[in-house]
């Protein structure tokens, strides 16, 4: 499976934030589909319209990522 990238650094992987703070790293997808990189764990609770990167200092919404780098 193919995953969308960061526009700023390149790399696949991010994270989502809940209320208290707490993170989940996550994919997403060429869909768009946020993907746990953990099977196990729930999304309930985190705010999945902001997507901050694990790579870099961007954050934004998952339409704004790129499906690879140039």
């Amino acid at each position: 499976m193919r995953f969308l990238v960061c526009p700023q650094c390149g790399i696949d992987r991010f994270f989502l934030l809940n209320k208290s703070g707490d993170r989940i790293n996550v994919k997403v997808n060429r869909e768009f589909v946020i993907i746990p990189l953990d099977p196990d764990s729930s999304m309930n609770g985190f705010d999945q319209s902001i997507l901050y990167c694990l790579g870099c200092s961007w954050k934004g919404p998952k339409e704004k990522l790129i499906k690879y780098m140039v």
